[in-house]
């Protein structure tokens, strides 16, 4: 019996689910990704899949010739912790080509392998043998993706929190008065468990918003690496609702805020584990510690204001981000402070036209209110549960969470004047 792999339960044998870009995906840990395969096509889908976010971790070598390449390979080196065997053999010969890869594989390595016989009794014996997954060629990027990721999934674990960043087009345009709002919309209305991470550490102001002071919080962990687990983090967080924690920001000048683009993974990492929704609210900055915030989201909503730099702002933003995340969603954007009385602004379908999307939310300029919930330390909803803007937030929390459709317009024409604009910023 092969060795590589933990045995999974018999089942029948069905080609691979068409898998959709907003599907949440858990990412993988940082694992050794190596694959053997006959074909460019396939060879193309895992090059791909290894810039996929959810494998950014994971160090992924290509090859060419199948599981016979992969056995002598392997005669006299260690194996990695996943192979990846495309053949195009029958079952027979298939199921010999893996046993000579048993007699080198290390007991630790998980084998995933890519097939064209759709056969159930091929996938039993494979199974029977310990093959991790079997896939149907062709094969796309998100199959192998969701494939290696789902082998660090355990079937009866808690799903894996899901990540969403909010940020702003430009500085004071109220992403963080968004960002708290629509985290406190998904705990109260949706019942999800959540956490807010303020992540302008110098400045935030989601205590001041949740009428909250803690002692610690997120400085207490970014600056203590070596102490971050999950019992760690959970001692930092402050409860604000049944349902709703904050990671506070030191809001302190007392030490320089710089740190290295993956300072915030492990913190991350351990919210997820037990977390279902983790709201981060990303300061307006370009570093690499923000890029890779958001490029690493699992779903991303840029708030602007109806003006040109917010514009232009808006569509670089999110133009990196989707040619970043290729297979994502792509992210959402919401205009903020609309109708403020006697200023010219841009119309939401200029925008739309420009980013070539629709906003996902038109939140009106409503200076009463909003001061009214900021100096009282409350949200829009304790305020006026039934207020327009309530139920907007209640929107955009269902769809940052994947329990709302968002239509989206296929128009990619712009006005004359944007067209100026966007070629001056090419």
């Amino acid at each position: 019996m092969i060795k590589y792999a933990h045995q999974v339960a018999e089942t029948a044998a069905t080609p691979p689910e068409t898998v959709t870009a907003d599907e949440h995906i858990a990412p993988a840990p940082r694992v050794s990704i190596q694959a053997f395969c006959e074909t460019v096509e396939t060879a193309a889908a895992v090059q791909a899949a290894g810039e996929d976010r959810r494998l950014a971790k994971a160090h992924v070598k290509i090859q060419m010739g199948g599981a016979t390449a992969a056995a002598e390979a392997y005669r006299n080196s260690p194996t990695p912790n996943v192979i990846v065997i495309e053949t195009e053999n029958r079952r027979d010969d298939i199921l010999v080509s893996l046993d000579q890869l048993a007699e080198v594989c290390d007991s630790g390595t998980r084998v995933v392998v890519i097939g064209r016989v759709n056969d159930v009794v091929l996938y039993r014996e494979l199974t029977r043998r310990g093959v991790s997954d079997y896939l149907i060629a062709p094969i796309g990027t998100l199959d192998i993706v969701r494939s290696v990721c789902g082998l660090y999934s355990a079937p009866d674990a808690k799903p894996v929190g899901r990540i969403v960043a909010v940020v702003g087009a430009k500085g004071g345009v109220g992403a963080s008065t968004v960002a708290h709002n629509v985290a406190w919309a998904i705990a109260r209305d949706l019942a999800l468990d959540s956490v807010v991470t303020d992540l302008d550490l110098a400045f935030g102001t989601a205590g001041l918003d949740y009428n909250q002071d803690p002692p610690q919080g997120i400085a207490d962990a970014v600056f203590s690496p070596d102490r971050i687990d999950t019992a760690f983090i959970d001692r930092l967080l402050s409860k604000c609702t049944d349902h709703l924690s904050l990671l506070a920001a030191p809001a302190t000048l007392d030490r320089v805020y710089d740190f290295g683009a993956e300072a915030f993974d492990s913190i991350l990492d351990s919210l997820r584990a037990t977390i279902p929704c983790i709201v981060l609210d990303v300061p307006h900055q370009w570093t690499g510690w923000t890029r890779h915030m958001l490029v690493s989201a699992d779903e991303i909503l840029v708030v602007a204001e109806p003006d040109l730099a917010n514009l232009r702002n808006a569509k670089n933003m999110i133009d990196l981000l989707r040619g970043s995340r290729p297979n994502d969603r792509r992210p959402n954007y919401c205009l903020n402070k609309v109708g403020v009385a006697k200023r010219p602004e841009i119309k939401p379908a200029d925008f739309a036209k420009a980013l070539e999307d629709d906003p996902v939310a038109m939140i009106p300029f409503e200076p009463q209110i909003f001061g009214t919930a900021a100096n009282n330390g409350q949200m829009i909803a304790e305020v006026s549960s039934g207020h327009k803007t309530a139920e907007m937030f209640r929107h955009l929390a269902q769809i940052v969470t994947g329990r709302a459709e968002v239509k989206r317009t296929k128009s990619s024409l712009l006005t004359p004047f944007l067209g100026k604009l966007l070629k001056r910023q090419a």
